[in-house]
C-alpha cells in the first residue's frame, strides 16, 4: 500500500491530498529520511509524522482495505509517540494565545465559541 493512502486510511490526515502535501513537505519520514508519496509501506516499519504541533511516531501493523473508523485504527497501527509530545498539546491548551493565520480577520461567532470551549477546561481561567 502507498504511504499516502495508508496515512489517510488510518486517519492521520483528513484527505489523501493533505497527506501527499505533508509527505512532499518533509513532514513524514522513515528512519529520518524524506520519502515520496508513492513509496510502498511494509509491515513493521516505523514512521515519524509531524502534525500541527507534535511529532507522532507510528508503527505499521496491517493494511486496511479502505479508510477505517476511529475505533478500528489500533488494529492497523501502533502509536509509539512519547508522552512528552502529548504534553506539548496540553501546554498549548493552557496558554491564552490562539493562532489565527494572517488575513483571516476577526473570529466569527461560532469560531469565538469554539475558542471559549477550548479554554473552558483550563482551571486557571477565571469566569
Amino acid at each position: 500500500m502507498r504511504i499516502d493512502k495508508y496515512l489517510w486510511a488510518v486517519r492521520l490526515f483528513k484527505t489523501r491530498s493533505i497527506a501527499i502535501d505533508a509527505i512532499n513537505g518533509g513532514k513524514v519520514k522513515l528512519n529520518g529520511d524524506n520519502i515520496k508519496p508513492a513509496r510502498d509501506v511494509k509491515e513493521g516499519e516505523t514512521f515519524t509524522v509531524q502534525t500541527q504541533s507534535i511529532q507522532k511516531t507510528i508503527k505499521v501493523l496491517a493494511f486496511p482495505v479502505s479508510r477505517v473508523g476511529a475505533k478500528d485504527v489500533a488494529a492497523f497501527m501502533e502509536d509509539l509517540t512519547p508522552e512528552e509530545e502529548y504534553r506539548k498539546i496540553e501546554g498549548l491548551k493552557g496558554s491564552r494565545f490562539v493562532f489565527r493565520p494572517r488575513g483571516t480577520g476577526r473570529p466569527t461567532k461560532k469560531e469565538r465559541r469554539d475558542i471559549e470551549d477550548w479554554f473552558e477546561d483550563d482551571p486557571a481561567r477565571e469566569h
